[in-house]
């Protein structure tokens, strides 16, 4: 179970953990999962069908989730931040689906905080929500990210508040235990409705930068 960062409680906030059906990151899933959950925050598993979500270990067929709401009924309202988990065939079959890649967009322009590991920018990308952001992920997404206006850094966490709404990144499942702490503070902060942000872009934070190339 992920340690409740002190100063992080959610206190009831519903985060959203958008997945596909099949090809999620297993602990790239239950960790975030279970720290939120920690926090006394609401997780709610969201995906393109309701029902069976297949998770992996890397290329190993893991765990069977329960995904309670489709993607074409997920209301940006409902909801107070969005994780999105990793996994190579999870955000490719994300960026197919009209319905997700419309509530990524909706969710980050409404200034809600995104938390996103590993592969999962690849939705962000189809999303068009990225130029003037910093952001990290699995090696493998620079071009792509580059391509979509990121600023890409090779870190353990990138905070980003460069707006509407910060963006919490990290590269892979070693950087778990950084990217949940920054995660549940951008959760527990108080709600930005994005109006300013658009307008005049804040600075970004770097937490806990530590480039680690041996480790990938």
């Amino acid at each position: 179970m992920s340690a409740v960062v002190q100063g992080s409680e959610l206190q009831g906030r519903r985060v959203a953990f958008l997945v596909a059906n099949e090809g999620v990151e297993q602990i790239e899933l239950t960790g975030p999962w279970e720290a939120v959950e920690a926090a006394g925050g609401i997780p709610t598993l969201i995906s393109p069908d309701v029902g069976k979500v297949q998770a992996f270990d890397h290329l190993d067929k893991a765990d069977v989730f329960e995904a309670t709401v489709a993607t074409a009924d997920a209301r940006v309202e409902d909801f107070d931040g969005l994780v999105l988990p990793g996994g190579v065939a999870n955000p490719d079959q994300l960026r197919m689906n009209r319905s997700a890649v419309h509530f990524v967009r909706e969710m980050v322009r409404s200034g809600r905080p995104v938390a996103v590991i590993c592969h999962g920018p690849w939705t962000l990308v189809e999303a068009d929500v990225l130029n003037g952001r910093r952001i990290t992920s699995w090696p493998s997404l620079h071009t792509d990210l580059s391509n979509a206006g990121a600023k890409w850094v090779e870190a353990e966490v990138i905070v980003c508040d460069r707006g509407p709404g910060v963006i919490v990144s990290s590269r892979k499942p070693d950087d778990l235990p950084a990217f949940e702490r920054e995660m549940l503070n951008a959760f527990a902060a108080p709600a930005d409705d994005g109006a300013d942000d658009a307008k005049s872009p804040k600075h970004d934070v770097h937490s806990s930068v530590r480039a680690d190339a041996s480790s990938l």
